[in-house]
């Protein structure tokens, strides 16, 4: 199936028009390790990720701007005909962030019986929490949210200023290279989406509430707005929900599709129900290769919530480094960092062993 993306990159007069950054003649590094220092006006971002030492330039607060306010065209009632205003801030933690809150802007109001706990608060927390999503892995997190008069949350969004393309699943290496080419730095960019984890889903989470796609709106626009006042190179929302894709290229950012492989169950009945879809050739091999499983005495079971412990997982590690090392380099997942993660997840997670 299609694993859809959006973008906005500069330079483009159609997203943004202020001017990009060149990088400095008397600094040369190679596309793998942009976004080395290059000035003092990037040293406050640079620092952020271990580039720069001393607390001189460590203060993430300055990087985060002042609230701005929107006003939601449109949301005014008959009882109330004053339109509705929304402030819109940043934080540098999920922590920061009522996990009720989150999690009921989490759901979603067109199918909410589909839980996706990659969008919880206990996840995103707990990949911050563990130091797998945090400035000095390359992951800044600058969540966006957006509040009511009465502070109440309204909307939020999972949002990380970076300084690779790790981690993402989604391969942007050739835009950075050409941004090499050219002379300007693709690093730090913007990147909305939920880390290590290719799964689509809502990306813009939103309270169910009348007024809701206002308060999209406003959020798209103020995304777009920190885009340009962190000078960064582009903004990324990946794995989207196909509603936010088609809504997000309306509201002028850039669509890009790549391809992923899902199997899924079509009603069958058993095994050989499934195996009567495909062609002879890919029966017969199939058939072939199951029958060589007795022979290895391999036995399957499912594990649920409490059932998989320290032990399981430290298996599952050994497989996914030998996924990720061979497929996709260095990674920032570590053994004591994973076991925090899924522990967050309680009843969430199954393993087959």
């Amino acid at each position: 199936m299609a694993s859809p993306a959006v973008a906005m990159r500069r330079p483009s007069p159609t997203v943004l028009a202020s001017a990009p950054r060149r990088r400095p003649r008397r600094h040369e590094y190679s596309p793998s390790n942009m976004g080395s220092p290059s000035s003092a006006s990037r040293l406050k971002v640079t620092a952020l990720f271990g580039w720069i030492k001393g607390d001189r330039y460590s203060r993430t607060r300055e990087l985060i701007p002042s609230a701005e306010s929107y006003t939601l065209t449109g949301s005014a009632s008959e009882v109330d005909t004053k339109p509705r205003e929304v402030s819109i801030s940043v934080v540098s933690s999920i922590m920061d962030i009522p996990p009720a809150e989150w999690d009921a802007c989490a759901v979603d109001s067109v199918e909410p019986e589909k839980f996706n706990p990659f969008l919880t608060h206990a996840f995103l927390s707990s990949l911050e929490e563990s130091g797998s999503a945090v400035k000095e892995t390359g992951w800044l997190p600058l969540h966006v949210v957006a509040r009511d008069e009465n502070e109440n949350i309204l909307g939020v969004i999972p949002l990380y200023l970076k300084s690779h393309s790790r981690g993402e699943f989604v391969f942007d290496q050739s835009w950075a290279e050409a941004y090499h080419s050219y002379g300007l730095e693709y690093y730090p960019k913007l990147q909305s989406c939920v880390p290590f984890t290719p799964v689509t889903g809502q990306r813009i989470l939103l309270r169910n509430t009348s007024y809701r796609d206002q308060v999209f709106d406003a959020l798209v626009k103020a995304l777009k707005n920190l885009a340009t006042k962190l000078n960064v190179s582009s903004l990324h929302i990946t794995f989207p929900s196909e509603g936010e894709f088609s809504k997000l290229k309306d509201s002028g950012l850039l669509q890009r599709i790549g391809l992923q492989y899902h199997w899924t169950n079509r009603n069958y009945k058993c095994f050989d129900d499934f195996l009567m879809d495909l062609k002879q050739p890919k029966r017969k091999n199939i058939r072939q290769e199951r029958k060589k499983i007795p022979a290895q005495n391999l036995k399957m079971k499912r594990l649920r919530g409490d059932e998989i412990k320290s032990s399981h997982w430290d298996t599952f590690y050994k497989f996914y480094r030998n996924t990720t090392d061979n497929q996709f380099g260095p990674i920032t997942l570590f053994p004591c960092n994973l076991l925090s993660v899924f522990s967050m997840l309680n009843n969430s997670q199954v393993v087959l062993s």
